[in-house]
């Protein structure tokens, strides 16, 4: 069975890697590795590495016995083009994903040095969509590498947001996801950094999906962004969620 989640933009997840280590700032209040810790301290076989990168062969060919078609989240507790996870092991994703064409497959990485160095060399299914994470000023050339993959869809998620995006540029980007950061310690979002990015995609006609406002309560802080939810996706309509029981 796939994993359901409560990720608003996609249907489910599927994580053949897991364990991951800090790179840059949003990573500080990381949630995946403090859910990794608590699932090894929980006994969860899958987590006896804890935080540490590890590699899920037997999951590597899950998708292809979901027979729904759903959005599918690739390693939501991991990042693909972390050194520790093999180019070879990186094909396996990708040729899973093609052979699983019902499937639209989204992957995000902050590694885009490692990224860029392997895309030319990699095959990219059509219905794979390629992201970049970032959250400040400083992390804006990971669009930049990103522009160079050659994905059907390429998509920003910019979560946590931690600072005005002053000199953003969407060109080449088909989809851009924003949220606050959420959980223990969370560091706020300002309105105007939000709306600025909104204003933005709007102005390009690029899909824009608002995730949350985040917080220590962020369900309390709600998903609301000038009155309205912002969940557009690219090829469902406009304001339509993601989410929905996922089936078989």
């Amino acid at each position: 069975m796939p994993s359901i989640t409560k990720i608003e933009w996609t249907n489910v997840t599927w994580n053949p890697v897991t364990g991951c280590e800090k790179v840059s700032s949003g990573c500080r209040n990381c949630y995946a590795l403090r859910f990794a810790k608590r699932l090894q301290a929980a006994g969860n076989v899958r987590y006896a590495n804890g935080p540490g990168v590890t590699l899920h062969w037997d999951l590597l060919r899950a998708p292809l016995r979901w027979r729904k078609p759903r959005l599918v989240f690739v390693n939501s507790m991991s990042d693909l083009f972390h050194d520790a996870v093999p180019t070879g092991f990186i094909r396996e994703v990708l040729k899973t994903a093609a052979e699983a064409d019902r499937h639209t497959f989204q992957i995000l990485t902050k590694r885009t040095e490692r990224l860029a160095a392997l895309a030319p060399e990699l095959p990219w299914p059509p219905n794979v969509w390629m992201g970049v994470s970032i959250e400040n000023e400083e992390c804006l050339g990971r669009i930049k590498a990103l522009r160079a993959v050659p994905a059907a869809l390429r998509f920003v998620s910019i979560e946590p947001l931690l600072g005005p995006l002053t000199t953003l540029d969407l060109v080449g980007i088909d989809w851009v996801i924003v949220g606050g950061e959420s959980g223990p310690g969370a560091r706020p979002m300002k309105p105007e950094w939000a709306l600025n990015i909104r204003d933005a995609c709007v102005a390009r006609g690029t899909p824009f999906f608002f995730k949350q406002w985040g917080g220590v309560r962020k369900k309390a802080a709600g998903r609301l962004l000038e009155g309205r939810l912002w969940e557009e996706i690219p090829g469902q309509p406009s304001n339509q969620p993601a989410g929905g029981a996922p089936g078989v």
